[in-house]
């Protein structure tokens, strides 16, 4: 007997929300896979018959779909659903309506998907969106735990954390995985990546593997080969947005998305990594962003960086090879059978362009733990992210003659490796998943495996001289401050160097730009046994105009001893404070009740601030779009002080993210943690 269907209900609210999906909104149907959701249809005449009725469902995902890829299939009634197969039983019925229960299985491929009944004909009952399930335990993303699963899937807002090892800082990033758009934008990004562009039919039978897809991510946040998100620049954006503005991930994918796919200007290390965290948790892969603080690119892979001065303490470019302030990348969950057990978790992955890695500008997905013991052949990219946390650093000096000296430099890559606390706005160091603790038995372990020798070599003695680079604790940008070269004669005998000491503006990727502070002593007397402390002192009417939105200057200082002709060098990045952005929210934060946030910050500077703007967004406080607010101008020590209203669209905590820019002080970033009440 043939079903006369007036109509298929889809029960979007009901299944919206039983799959955890409900943020994206509830006029379509968005589920998980491995996990029943509902339809009801409604009959013209007559009553579902159990066994006199027959039919089957048909559901088919990408341009050619094909049972033998795993992008289609066919399936009649049950008497229960089977979660290992797409499967269909009856839920109940009553009059002429029936409801059934259809499931996919754990391993199914996302997308858009059809939905289609045959009996004889063919009735398309509609379309529905499938995501990874990480709640489903049959499912290769599966996390346990509750809490961790809020905080890598369902959290709309979080912190990325940079600055220097020695002074982190944190700025709020909207995520808004769940923004209007953004999913939509993260199918797009998959629908236009190269392979599905080559093959389509391969790569959506490839999409159920979270390892395969987080690799087209990688790839496609960056537009160095394709279609991609963002283009990435370190200077002069004067043609596009400085990296620095961006407060979250909403307006980078919507603009991408409406341009036809032309990319987005511009991005650097937080800002790609925020992005592909965002696409893989709208995919629903458990993901985080990492920063990793004195990070080496390592060019050549060798696992070696080195660096070289001349006699003046200045940098020499002869390698591709960087050591940046801070790196990041992106981690997500996952399972890895195409590895031998024991290496499933987390897995890191880096959209930032860099290296090619199969011929594509694109890095991992590597275990964490492969890195940790050195397994240097594991898919992917093991050697690059092995060097960024573990390479050794050998600095010479290039005299006048053309001969090199290697420098007593002592620097540790791969410190305070840092990613979001779980349900907190505190800062929790992951060093340990990625190395064991320096020098130890484990460690020189891990590099034996990976045919490192280097850091099996006994450190050489530790010479006469010893220089090190102390600063104060209150380095603000806007004021003048000193700096030290602190220097150590461990001998029985007085010791006559040169010193040079010098300041320069840079960037976190290393690379430096205009002298902002220089000292050259010819005659430094150091008596046996003592220490000398020089200062330097930085103004703030030189460094203005040289520092970049990085806020980072370099100091090097390089001691010559007089003597014996030995060097010594020290380095050291420090971070200049920006004003703290007050944020003030006022009335009771509920759900579609129109509120009020009050946003103040102090102009530090001895000179006026011109061409003052704030822009405020939070995900489901302002739909992801900026709230823009400009002034004209702040006088020296008075407040820039502005009104913003939104309106939340759903209960929880949430981030109200804050971006301050002027002629003078540029993207000071502040938040406020609000919570919404139902």
């Amino acid at each position: 007997i043939a079903l006369d269907i007036e109509r298929c209900e889809l029960k979007s609210e009901i299944n919206n929300f039983d799959h955890r999906t409900y943020l994206n909104g509830t006029d379509r149907l968005i589920v998980r896979r491995g996990q029943p959701f509902i339809i009801t249809l409604h009959l013209r005449s007559g009553q579902f018959q159990p066994g006199a009725t027959t039919f089957s469902f048909v559901i088919e995902t990408g341009p050619h779909p094909c049972d033998s890829a795993g992008t289609k299939a066919e399936f009649s009634l049950l008497d229960k659903v089977n979660m290992n197969q797409w499967s269909a039983a009856v839920s109940s019925q009553a009059g002429n309506t029936v409801s059934l229960s259809i499931c996919s299985p754990p391993d199914a491929r996302i997308g858009r998907y059809s939905l289609t009944m045959t009996q004889g004909g063919s009735t398309r009952l509609g379309d529905f969106i499938l995501l990874f399930n990480p709640w489903c335990p049959g499912d290769s993303v599966y996390m346990e735990d509750e809490e961790e699963l809020k905080e890598y899937v369902l959290s709309q807002d979080g912190l990325i954390f940079r600055g220097t090892e020695k002074h982190i800082t944190q700025c709020a990033w909207n995520f808004g995985q769940f923004e209007p758009g953004i999913l939509d934008a993260c199918l797009q990004l998959l629908d236009v990546n190269p392979k599905f562009l080559r093959n389509a039919d391969q790569d959506c039978s490839k999409r159920n593997d979270p390892v395969y897809v987080s690799r087209v991510v990688s790839a496609m946040i960056n537009c160095n080969d394709d279609k991609g998100v963002l283009a990435g620049k370190w200077d002069d954006y004067s043609d596009g947005i400085s990296p620095m503005s961006w407060n979250g991930s909403v307006e980078i994918l919507r603009n991408w998305s409406g341009s036809a796919c032309q990319p987005v200007r511009y991005g650097q290390c937080w800002v790609f990594a925020a992005v592909g965290c965002t696409v893989l948790r709208a995919l629903g892969i458990p993901s985080r962003v990492i920063t990793n603080f004195l990070s080496a690119h390592d060019s050549n892979s060798n696992l070696i960086i080195e660096r070289y001065y001349d006699e003046n303490g200045t940098v020499i470019q002869k390698s591709r090879d960087s050591i940046w302030n801070f790196h990041c990348w992106v981690e997500s969950w996952m399972t890895r059978p195409d590895l031998k057990p024991g290496f499933d978790g987390w897995q890191a992955s880096d959209p930032t362009p860099q290296e090619r890695s199969e011929g594509v500008f694109c890095c991992g997905p590597i275990s964490v733990k492969a890195i940790k013991e050195g397994e240097l052949t594991f898919k992917y990219d093991a050697p690059f992210v092995f060097a960024e946390v573990n390479a050794d650093v050998v600095c010479w000096m290039q005299r006048k003659d053309g001969s090199q000296e290697k420098l007593n430099f002592s620097n540790r890559v791969g410190q305070r490796i840092s990613t979001k606390s779980v349900g907190k706005d505190t800062r929790e160091d992951i060093t340990h998943l990625y190395k064991y603790p320096e020098d130890s038995e484990e460690e020189r372990r891990v590099f034996e495996k990976a045919n490192h020798q280097n850091k099996l070599l006994k450190p050489q003695p530790a010479p006469g001289l010893h220089l090190k680079i102390k600063v104060t604790e209150d380095m603000r940008n806007g004021c003048d401050f000193d700096v030290y070269a602190v220097i150590t004669n461990n001998t029985p005998k007085p010791k006559l160097c040169r010193l040079m000491f010098c300041a320069r503006a840079a960037r976190y990727n290393g690379s430096v730009g205009e002298e902002c502070g220089m000292k050259d002593l010819l005659n430094v007397q150091i008596p046996p046994n003592e220490v000398k402390q020089i200062p330097l002192r930085l103004n703030y009417n030189k460094y203005c105009e040289a520092i970049t939105g990085d806020n980072l200057i370099k100091l090097v200082a390089l001691l010559i001893d007089f003597e014996t002709k030995d060097a010594v060098l020290a380095v050291r990045d420090i971070y200049l404070e920006n004003p703290e952005i007050k944020v003030k929210v006022l009335g009771e934060p509920k759900v579609n009740r129109k509120l009020a946030a009050e946003i103040t910050l102090k102009n530090p500077l001895s000179e006026p601030l011109q061409g003052c703007l704030f822009c405020v967004e939070g995900a489901n406080l302002t739909d992801g779009n900026a709230i823009q607010e400009p002034i004209a101008s702040v006088s020296p020590g008075q407040e820039a002080k502005v009104k913003v209203y939104f309106t939340p669209k759903q209960p929880g905590l949430r981030k109200l993210v804050v971006d301050f820019n002027s002629n003078k002080l540029h993207d000071v970033k502040g938040y406020k943690n609000i919570i919404i009440g139902k």
